[in-house]
């Protein structure tokens, strides 16, 4: 995973900034509920018309992400890894600002605001898209897709130094066990990891790490931001694209010319995975919560497993797909959480919006994926 900012690789995770109005969902008062559902009035109708639609836009998600991948793997067939990931995050950027000109929304105006935004567009699409792009020259995109997933077990472990209200229960201290017992499962480990090549498959894995990095940084200095997602998304966009628009020349030559198959692959990956998934990402937020909407990030490493095998004839052993369900069972458990308490607890300001592990908070795990 990772929305406009990286998502494992997701790859593109939403924007660091408060939630906008439309993401609160004040509790229900009983002038303001729906009037019960009679025989006949059709509203059980439209009760399974929501639930199928946001089924197909989170199946949707998890394709477009999942095939990431494939996309990254087919465009360094043509480009250079740092052209790949430039193009991405331009296209990207493209498709950010012009929802951003039809919504007539601003790009934030502080110097500030600015400064960590580029330090965050570094971190979250930058150096991890890059790594990604330069990791499937030497292993398969399965792969990639693979060590996408151990983005949350990184996660959990910086939070412990980072974030002292963020303290791991046993339960997830056995899930970060779990989950790097999959990544030597995946590896081989009992072979010495034969037939697996340490060097992509360190960048993939340091890809994934990039991302936790990432947004402890932005839930360190940008938590509470007064702009839209929309609007700092895009800001970040740009910057990543302005960063690469000075690194690319340096390290690559202008590609003889312009092959159409990865051309669209890189346009794919930054239109479909950066601008469109993000709209499906907080729309899907806004709809069913951040908890549902973060369970695309299980589906990933499936999609792009599949994808790869079927479309690029990759090889596929059985230690792969069995170490991938051992890092998806360690992540989940990773993200679990103990139980509110019963005890009544005094009611939250309703204009309040954000604060860790809220479902706006920019640290949860919904904006990680």
């Amino acid at each position: 995973m990772s929305t406009a900012t990286g998502v494992p690789d997701a790859c593109a995770t939403p924007a660091p900034s408060a939630a906008p109005a439309a993401l609160s969902t004040p509790a229900t008062t009983p002038a303001d509920a729906a009037p019960p559902a009679s025989p006949g009035t059709g509203n059980g109708s439209v009760r399974r018309s929501r639930v199928l639609g946001w089924r197909l836009r989170f199946a949707v998600l998890s394709l477009i992400w999942g095939f990431s991948f494939l996309f990254i793997k087919v465009g360094t067939q043509g480009f250079a890894p740092l052209q790949v990931t430039l193009g991405r995050v331009t296209f990207g950027a493209l498709v950010l600002m012009a929802i951003l000109l039809v919504k007539r929304e601003r790009l934030p105006r502080s110097a500030r605001t600015w400064g960590h935004l580029a330090v965050a567009a570094f971190f979250l699409n930058v150096l991890p898209f890059s790594l990604f792009a330069y990791s499937e020259l030497t292993i398969p995109s399965t792969l990639a897709g693979i060590c996408n997933a151990t983005s949350p077990l990184w996660g959990m472990a910086l939070s412990v130094v980072a974030l002292s209200e963020d303290r791991p229960t046993r339960r997830r201290v056995a899930g970060l066990g779990i989950g790097f017992l999959g990544v030597l499962t995946v590896l081989g480990a009992w072979q010495g990891f034969a037939g697996t090549d340490l060097t992509g498959t360190a960048m993939a894995l340091g890809a994934s790490l990039c991302y936790p990095i990432g947004w402890i940084y932005v839930r360190r200095t940008l938590a509470g931001a007064p702009h839209s997602h929309l609007a700092m998304s895009s800001t970040q966009m740009l910057l990543a694209t302005a960063q690469l628009a000075v690194i690319t020349p340096l390290f690559t030559t202008a590609p003889a010319g312009l092959p159409l198959v990865p051309l669209l692959a890189v346009f794919a990956l930054g239109a479909l995975g950066t601008g469109f998934a993000f709209l499906l990402q907080y729309g899907l937020v806004a709809e069913v919560g951040p908890t549902t909407a973060q369970m695309v990030t299980y589906f990933v490493p499936v999609i792009a497993t599949a994808a790869g095998v079927a479309l690029l004839g990759e090889n596929l052993s059985w230690n792969t797909p069995l170490g991938a369900l051992i890092i998806l069972a360690g992540a989940a458990l990773t993200q679990s959480r103990r139980r509110p308490s019963t005890e009544p607890r005094p009611t939250a300001d309703p204009s309040s919006t954000t604060g860790p592990g809220s479902a706006t908070d920019p640290g949860s795990a919904a904006h990680r994926r």
